[in-house]
């Protein structure tokens, strides 16, 4: 009687691991997140927002989730690199600004250290939108195997959207508050 329950638990112990890495193994590899808000303020009063790191922790969602968390900024514009440090919510990571088109595109690396490794490239593209501007907040990589396991069980679209929703708000009113 014994053997009939745990042979098949056994099994189904054995098989579930295997299953999930077999259906990882077919999962996308590359990924994107994008969101776009209306601004209404010039597209160089929202690209100052955006290409100075000190002025991230106004509207950077994940600024907020961490009071305590250590960051440090080096250098402006082109080549600026800011750190962060924090608790689980935030993790730690580094993000290096890569690219400036005044006036209409930041391109960043996105470095993640913890609690995973993964470098991602991120831009904000901004384009003349009637008497104001589009925002565009773009965020692309590649997931390594455990990122492919995850995205079984979880969306980056939806994990990370509703974050790049909260940050493009927060832009907008510093920026409008900021040109009135």
């Amino acid at each position: 009687m014994l053997k009939k329950v745990i042979l098949p638990v056994f099994f189904v112990l054995l098989a579930a691991p295997l299953l999930v890495a077999g259906i990882a193994l077919t999962r996308p590899t590359p990924f994107q997140v994008q969101r776009s808000i209306a601004i209404s303020a010039p597209p160089d009063a929202v690209y100052r927002d955006i290409v100075d790191f000190s002025r991230w922790e106004l509207w950077s969602p994940w600024a907020k989730l961490d009071p305590a968390q250590k960051t440090t900024l080096v250098g402006e514009g082109l080549g600026a690199v800011y750190t962060w440090s924090g608790d689980d919510k935030v993790g730690a990571g580094r993000m290096t600004i890569v690219e400036t088109v005044p006036g209409s595109k930041v391109g960043i690396k996105l470095e993640f250290l913890r609690p995973w490794e993964s470098t991602n490239e991120t831009s904000f593209l901004v384009v003349p939108d009637g008497a104001g501007s589009r925002l565009t907040w773009l965020m692309k990589g590649n997931h390594g195997f455990v990122g492919r396991a995850m995205s079984i069980f979880m969306d980056m679209d939806k994990m990370i959207g509703p974050d790049f929703e909260k940050g493009l708000a927060s832009l907008k009113t510093d920026v409008e508050r900021a040109t009135r």
